[in-house]
């Protein structure tokens, strides 16, 4: 009988802390790891692919943005991350190799494990123009719907500044949204380089929705001026999140509205190993209102 007590209390003392641990998580804005673009360990990945691999597992994350094989076989790199419960969500490449390569870029996507396939800037030279949006807005819809119906893959495109070149009443960015497929081509917003030529990234997840697939999360240095279109800026004025002038937490509750499922961390800076546990850290300390 007394044991049969002392079971009870112990299951109930388990429930309770069962119960106390989904409170405390309800109340967090971000209680999950978050992923990482590999661009952020690339000097890391360049010397040694399973200790950064093992690096990024202690990290607590399990949802890596590929943006290169750093000569692994796609076969080889998902083995090294299934032995380890890690995830390729997203396979990132360049445009001239979705163009050139589709069906190339398609079967290496599949054989990582990835859902989607990434495209972070659009060649042009000088200030980006409207014909070049319309060569790209063709290509997207193109070679996004190859992927979707030959390899069940969706296709995202990540701004990088320069799309922010006023046209009509809006943006060339605006154009991209409202010229492409919704079936065919997504976005993955990349808050600095929506944050930098200055848009709100909150505003542009409100108006867009669910074309947002994921996001790359970074925050600005303070004193940055902002309004540039030129698509660069030095790497180290990417900080730990939640230091520099982006509002975090807004862009956060727009990207939950918008059901974005993939937030990955992207650190540019030659301080990564050190910012991207202070991000989590900042990431996992914010509370809901």
């Amino acid at each position: 009988m007394i044991y049969q007590l002392k079971k009870a209390l112990l299951s109930l003392g388990l429930i309770g802390a069962l119960v106390s641990g989904q409170a405390v998580a309800q109340k967090k804005l971000f209680p999950e790891a978050p992923g990482i673009v590999s661009y952020t360990y690339r000097n890391q990945f360049a010397k040694d692919v399973p200790g950064t691999l093992d690096m990024i597992k202690d990290n607590g994350i399990t949802d890596v943005e590929f943006s290169n094989l750093f000569k692994q076989s796609p076969q080889d790199l998902r083995k090294m991350c299934d032995a380890r419960g890690i995830k390729c969500s997203s396979y990132g490449v360049s445009y001239e190799d979705l163009v050139n390569k589709t069906d190339e870029v398609g079967k290496t996507a599949v054989t990582l494990g990835a859902a989607f396939v990434r495209v972070a800037s659009i060649p042009h030279k000088g200030a980006f123009t409207l014909d070049i949006a319309k060569q790209a807005v063709a290509d997207f819809n193109k070679y996004g719907k190859l992927l979707k119906d030959n390899y069940g893959l969706t296709f995202i495109y990540h701004n990088h500044g320069f799309e922010f070149q006023p046209y009509q009443d809006g943006t060339l960015y605006d154009y991209l949204l409202k010229n492409t497929e919704p079936k065919y081509v997504s976005m993955e917003l990349d808050i600095l380089w929506a944050f930098l030529p200055g848009q709100d990234p909150a505003q542009l997840l409100a108006k867009y929705g669910n074309r947002y697939k994921a996001l790359h999360m970074k925050d600005l240095k303070k004193g940055v001026e902002r309004g540039s279109l030129s698509g660069t800026t030095p790497k180290d004025n990417d900080v730990i999140l939640g230091t520099g002038q982006i509002d975090i937490p807004a862009v956060i509750k727009a990207a939950r509205k918008a059901g974005v499922k993939h937030y990955y961390i992207e650190d540019e800076s030659s301080s990564s190993l050190t910012q991207v546990p202070e991000s989590i850290k900042y990431l996992n300390s914010l509370k809901k209102d």
